[in-house]
């Protein structure tokens, strides 16, 4: 997947574009030790082939009323339901630089934005997007369509259009496959749309409010997870700034990711 824009309080900020990857946690296990990276990356791998088979299975169990579904997408494309508790109900949050509420998106309305901020050098760097209006739609539309596992959002800063969101269920994405998944992990890619927005501590600052939004919205979510390029150190700093540790580097198709991680269990500390 695409990348998300994370402008971080670093001096040097090309973009706040934390990438999109492939596509949290339950109480730490036996033999597991809360609060340590280990329990991230260590001996805790389930075979390929078993976590394909729980994501085949779970996308099994709801594309069995993919019709349904379907008839209950409303105008615009846009899903009427997810698998992330609602994403359109988790309402407006207020932060140190405004009040900020996600929206879905509604693709006639805003794909025409959403494809020029992809269209932006920084931007297209990370995601791979940029081109005609009809690449970025393919891309929006395929989880507008889809089984709920993907939620596409704008981002509204005291009621304006400043960025891109997709959250999801990492533990029902591809990106599953690379890394421990957890029941209920929920992923954040992000992009900031204008370039004046970015390198002055916006996506910091809203990393952290949405990250904490999944946790307060999702009670079976123990766990936010992202995975931006280590190439893009700007959204890796963002993000560590915004209360995510760093806890393991991970191949994922067409890039090297940094791993990172927001715990329930640590969020009054970090």
């Amino acid at each position: 997947m695409p990348s998300t824009d994370a402008s971080a309080n670093a001096t040097t900020t090309p973009a706040l574009v934390t990438d999109a990857g492939p596509g949290t946690g339950a109480d730490p296990g036996p033999g597991e030790t809360p609060g340590t990276d280990c329990e991230d990356t260590l001996d805790l791998r389930l075979p390929a082939e078993f976590l394909a088979l729980i994501a085949d299975e779970a996308a099994a169990g709801v594309e069995r009323s993919g019709a349904e579904r379907r008839a209950q997408t409303g105008a615009g494309g846009r899903n009427r339901d997810d698998l992330l508790d609602g994403v359109a109900g988790w309402g407006p949050v207020a932060t140190s630089v405004g009040v900020f509420q996600l929206v879905p998106v509604h693709a006639e309305r805003d794909l025409p934005l959403i494809g020029r901020w992809m269209n932006d050098p920084t931007v297209a760097e990370f995601w791979g997007l940029a081109g005609p209006q009809n690449r970025t739609e393919e891309h929006v539309r395929s989880q507008l369509s889809g089984d709920g596992r993907s939620v596409p959002c704008l981002g509204m800063l005291d009621g304006m259009p400043m960025s891109y969101w997709e959250i999801y269920r990492a533990d029902l994405d591809p990106v599953a496959r690379h890394y421990p998944a957890r029941p209920h992990d929920t992923g954040i890619h992000l992009l900031i749309g204008a370039p004046a927005d970015r390198g002055r501590g916006l996506g910091s600052a809203l990393l952290r409010a949405v990250a904490d939004l999944a946790l307060d919205k999702r009670p079976a979510c123990a766990r936010v997870i992202a995975e931006p390029d280590l190439r893009n150190t700007s959204s890796v700093s963002a993000f560590l700034s915004a209360g995510f540790r760093f806890s393991a580097e991970i191949d994922l198709p067409g890039k090297r990711a940094a791993f990172m991680v927001r715990d329930r269990s640590r969020r009054d500390l970090l």
